[in-house]
């Protein structure tokens, strides 16, 4: 046997156990000319078949022009890799890689080497689809998504994050920190990530950065980025844009504070009222036992007059933590105003330019007028105070719709119809800090002895328990304007009734249950009644009540109570006391109604209903007036 066809079969038996498919071809026919064993195992030939094949017949990508074509292309520069598809016998198919080399010697040969790479492609596609995915979460976000490097330069960003700096993707990739941010922002954050980094885990902060000049608050979440070996390249993070979130946090939080100073407010008020009850109750009586020329009469006026003025700041108190007795009809507030307006005159002076812009076709609105005007002309002496060389006050109002996505308003605002009252001034403005206190009762900038800081609390509290809301927007130099949104009056609401006139009362003698928690009252109120010929029965709660009535044989035609007691309400009481004794008619006084009263079953505005503080003939009156009324109508309480 000779040498060549030794290294022949030993080059052939090489080629037959390779774990590629090997072929040789014809470059002129396109032919195989010879496949090792695994082509035929890859495709499902005999090699008989195989070599009786064509490459197009075997590469169904390839037609007979693109053979030649790739065929000259390979001659053209000694060898190539492409990837196609080869066909089996039985017509399915498999990604191929095809490294072709052109080869001569007796004559031209081209050599194929195949390499199934199906499990390539369809890892590459699953990575691809991966990265897509990735990719789709990543720019499917409002937040912004980052990657910097350990000097602090974005290797990426998506397009939100971009857009927040007001920038494109490829504007922020490869810059840093500085070049992005204000330098005390840029100084922050350079920080924070030096934190994560020495930490090695995820940290969050709160930042606060000013880019494009805009400043706004983030979250931002960072952790280290590491390579494959596990070596920290750089650090990945995610940051939320929480500047409206932290605007609401800041409303609840100044919505709370103005909640608890206003039930503190209101209770000092409750427990003022009954003070000044007993102050002016006596005083009253007092005043009239001294003869028209008594020196004492004089310094018994002033000591009313200064009763007075405390009344009317109890008042204020008890409109800013919205537990004032309101008289609610509907009305007009273009007609409210425009009488309001001869008033508002000689209040603000020459040198203020007053006007007044009323919408065409405003809806009403149901609201107590008297406290209506009282607001206006508060938010006018408030302006008039701001302009003082002079100016331009301008009231307006205009239906307007609130609806759900309304976020410019605060948080608690329900969507609907408003009438909104806009009162602008051109003054001096508000700075900041007293904008975030201007509600606050007793908060001021006016000096000693120019205001009680009452004022606007009392508008805010009438606005609020109307069921609407004040804003207030301004900026130092360039003037304030106050918008005050009242609900829109249902269309089929009917104006309140008119109050009675205010006659005087006869005296009675029916015997009454008066149950009062503070001695004081109790004591004016027993006086004033036992002058005025009743029989009066007195308890100072509810349990004492009960049991004075079971020991009294009588009738007791009036039961006189104080709603908020400790123990047993006086709505409690008096439902306990209708049980046994239904004929008997009831009168509610408090320093308060609303929420204090409203929660005990009190309506407001009830004509069985006497507001504290109260004048002796106020009280003789409000208890002949429930004696009188008829029946049915007493039923009704």
């Amino acid at each position: 046997m000779s040498d060549e066809p030794q290294a022949h079969l030993f080059f052939r038996s090489l080629l037959d156990r390779a774990n590629d498919t090997i072929e040789v071809v014809d470059p002129h026919s396109g032919r195989f000319l010879y496949v090792n064993e695994r082509a035929c195992q890859d495709h499902g030939y005999t090699r008989d078949e195989y070599l009786a094949l064509t490459v197009p017949e075997v590469d169904p990508l390839l037609t007979l022009e693109q053979w030649w074509a790739l065929k000259e292309s390979v001659r053209a520069v000694g060898s190539r890799v492409i990837e196609s598809e080869h066909r089996r016998k039985d017509g399915s198919t498999f990604a191929a890689e095809i490294n072709l080399t052109y080869i001569r010697l007796d004559r031209d040969y081209l050599l194929a080497v195949v390499r199934d790479i199906s499990e390539r492609k369809r890892a590459q596609s699953a990575l691809v689809e991966s990265h897509s995915l990735l990719r789709a979460v990543v720019e499917g976000t409002s937040d912004a998504v980052f990657v910097k490097d350990l000097d602090g330069r974005y290797l990426m960003i998506n397009t939100s994050g971009a857009a927040l700096l007001g920038k494109t993707v490829d504007e922020v990739v490869g810059q840093d920190d500085s070049a992005l941010f204000s330098p005390d922002a840029a100084r922050a954050v350079v920080e924070h990530d030096r934190q994560v980094i020495a930490a090695g885990s995820l940290l969050t902060f709160e930042e606060c950065l000013t880019a494009a000049g805009i400043t706004r608050n983030y979250q931002a979440t960072k952790g280290v980025y590491r390579d494959a070996q596990g070596q920290v390249i750089g650090l990945i993070g995610v940051s939320r844009d929480v500047t409206e979130l932290k605007r609401l946090e800041e409303q609840l939080q100044q919505a709370q504070k103005m909640e608890a100073v206003g039930r503190l407010a209101g209770g000092i008020a409750h427990d003022f009222n009954n003070l000044l009850t007993v102050i002016t109750g006596y005083g009253d009586l007092l005043s009239n036992r001294l003869d028209a020329d008594d020196p004492n009469r004089e310094l018994l006026t002033e000591m009313l007059k200064s009763a007075e003025r405390a009344t009317h700041l109890t008042r204020q108190l008890l409109a800013f933590s919205r537990k004032q007795m309101l008289q609610p009809r509907v009305v007009n507030l273009n007609a409210l105003l425009n009488e309001l307006r001869k008033l508002i005159a000689p209040l603000i002076g020459e040198d203020i330019d007053l006007r007044f812009a009323p919408a065409r076709d405003l809806d009403l609105v149901k609201i107590d007028p008297g406290q209506f005007e009282q607001a206006i002309i508060n938010l006018v002496v408030n302006a008039r105070d701001a302009m003082p060389h002079g100016g331009r006050l301008i009231i307006e109002t205009r239906n307007v719709e609130l609806g759900e996505d309304d976020s410019t308003h605060q948080r608690d605002v329900r969507p609907g119809g408003y009438v909104l009252v806009a009162v602008t001034d051109s003054g001096l403005g508000i700075d900041p800090v007293a904008k975030a206190r201007i509600f606050e009762p007793f908060f001021t900038t006016k000096g000693p002895g120019k205001g009680t800081g009452l004022g606007l609390a009392m508008v805010y509290g009438f606005v609020k328990q109307s069921g609407g809301h004040i804003e207030v927007y301004s900026e130092a130099g360039l003037g304030t304007v106050f918008k005050v949104y009242l609900p829109r009056a249902d269309q089929d609401s009917a104006a309140a009734r008119p109050a009675a006139a205010d006659v005087e009362a006869p005296k009675g003698q029916e015997t009454v249950l008066l149950v009062e928690d503070e001695a004081g009252v109790r004591n004016l109120s027993r006086y004033v009644l036992e002058k005025n010929g009743y029989t009066v029965l007195e308890a100072s709660d509810g349990q004492e009540a009960l049991a004075v009535a079971g020991r009294h044989d009588g009738a007791i035609q009036l039961l006189v109570t104080d709603v908020v007691m400790p123990g047993m309400s006086g709505r409690q009481l008096a439902n306990a006391l209708c049980q046994v004794r239904p004929a008997t008619r009831i009168l509610f006084m408090s320093g308060y109604t609303d929420e204090a009263v409203l929660r005990h079953g009190v309506i407001d505005a009830s004509p069985a209903f006497l507001q504290k503080p109260f004048s002796p003939i106020g009280l003789a009156r409000k208890v002949r007036e429930v004696l009188d009324q008829d029946p049915e109508r007493a039923q009704r309480r």
